[in-house]
């Protein structure tokens, strides 16, 4: 088992996820490994044959709560995992979750990996009021510090994406979290990201809560990432940086591009124990 933290910024912080090989496991032994590693999440991987002169390589989420259909920041960590493993400079792979089959590629850069891979479309809709009604309370926001452009959004479960109108305001956030995991489970919502006005240049800095999880607030959240390229990128913002991890004292950085209905996902990652060999 290796624990890979994706997402670093400038070579530290990031967010801890456990990757190692599939095997024989269980539910419960699935679910124990984010534990036992000391990482919100846990990453399983199975090579299968090649596909186009490419390893292929499946991949299965889980958290302490259960399995998850897909996880952006644990993708980006089972690239890391697999480069370090591979030792090449460039390592190119194609990666299946949950049904879909994309593209990933990491470079090597001194410890660290430079990792992305490609989404598919994003879904996004307008939040009914029951959504906003029963999710906003929990979060502490003043309405006059709510930006605008509530979206729910969705790449396998669906999330609310909730503006703020500055980082004082993002940073000063204390969630009811059992309220919030009330509501987001009787909505059938992962959790909700909340982000501060992007910069001119596309720097953004954010916060995801998914208690509904078991992750009272995430160090990184691409999945949650992604949706906002694609919520950006309708409003002519067509590449972001954001910031996450640093009200929990482990800064992350995360980057995507939106291009129409495809949005790239990209971050650095530190992998810190060797990987197993095959």
């Amino acid at each position: 088992m290796s624990v890979v933290h994706a997402c670093v910024r400038d070579g530290r912080g990031g967010s801890p996820t456990a990757v190692t090989d599939d095997g024989p496991y269980g539910e419960e032994e699935r679910r124990r490994v984010p534990g036992v590693a000391g990482t919100s999440h846990a990453v399983f991987v199975s090579r299968g044959p090649e596909q186009d002169g490419l390893p292929v390589f499946s991949l299965r989420f889980f958290t302490s709560e259960g399995e998850l259909p897909s996880c952006g920041h644990g993708t980006l960590a089972a690239l890391g995992y697999l480069a370090a493993r591979a030792g090449a400079g460039t390592h190119r792979v194609t990666l299946r979750v949950a049904g879909r089959t994309f593209p990933g590629r990491a470079v090597r850069k001194g410890p660290c990996a430079e990792v992305g891979f490609a989404y598919g479309p994003v879904e996004l809709r307008e939040p009914d009021p029951e959504e906003s009604a029963l999710v906003l309370p929990t979060l502490g926001i003043h309405p006059h510090a709510l930006g605008t452009g509530l979206r729910v959004a969705s790449v396998g479960r669906p999330r609310l994406l909730v503006p703020v109108t500055s980082p004082a305001v993002l940073a000063a956030l204390a969630p009811d979290m059992e309220r919030l995991r009330a509501a987001c489970d009787r909505l059938g919502l992962l959790g909700c990201y909340v982000y501060a006005a992007p910069s001119p240049s596309g720097r953004v800095a954010a916060r995801m809560f998914a208690p509904s999880i078991g992750v009272p607030e995430d160090v990184a959240n691409a999945n949650s990432t992604a949706c906002l390229a694609a919520h950006l990128g309708e409003r002519g913002i067509d590449r972001v940086s954001v910031d996450m991890g640093d009200s929990l004292g482990s800064p992350s950085t995360l980057r995507a591009w939106s291009s129409g209905p495809v949005v790239r996902l990209g971050g650095d990652v530190l992998v810190t124990r060797p990987p197993l060999l095959p």
